[in-house]
């Protein structure tokens, strides 16, 4: 959800929904994957997706694992197999880096249960924003006949 100063990213499943605030940039990238929206030249996180591709490297997943004083914390998990054998790689990485690139890579996003438990639940606003989307959408108004 794009906003003045930034975007809101809300994460959850069917117990609870709560919400990461990213960069303008990062937010953008983000709705783009998204929604597979096509870009004339290859964004950052395009480029990081390039090199991976190049070298092999499978993006495995992204756990955010950690809130510090209102800021979330997430690691990037690799895999690289070639001829030189398997690696994983561990990387500490900002939380919207690592959700752009595992929605970019199709990959699963975890957050560690102290972090799930901790942040609030906006299950209630996410549904309202949800409803008011919808209603929003082309062809969504209420067509009435004339008699």
């Amino acid at each position: 959800m794009p906003a003045a100063n930034g975007c809101a990213i809300f994460l959850g499943n069917e117990q609870k929904t709560f919400v990461i605030y990213v960069d303008h940039s990062v937010g953008m990238a983000i709705i783009m994957f998204l929604r597979n929206t096509p870009k004339e030249r290859p964004l950052t996180h395009d480029l990081i997706g390039n090199i991976f591709a190049g070298l092999g490297v499978q993006v495995d997943g992204v756990v955010i694992n950690a809130l510090h004083n209102g800021t979330f914390f997430a690691r990037l998990f690799l895999r690289v197999e070639n001829e030189l054998g398997k690696k994983f790689i561990e990387i500490d990485a900002r939380p919207s880096d690592c959700i752009a690139i595992a929605i970019q890579q199709k990959s699963p996003i975890y957050v560690v249960p102290a972090v799930f438990n901790a942040v609030e639940d906006v299950s209630e606003h996410f549904n309202k924003l949800n409803q008011n989307e919808d209603d929003n959408l082309p062809g969504g108004e209420e067509q009435t006949e004339n008699e």
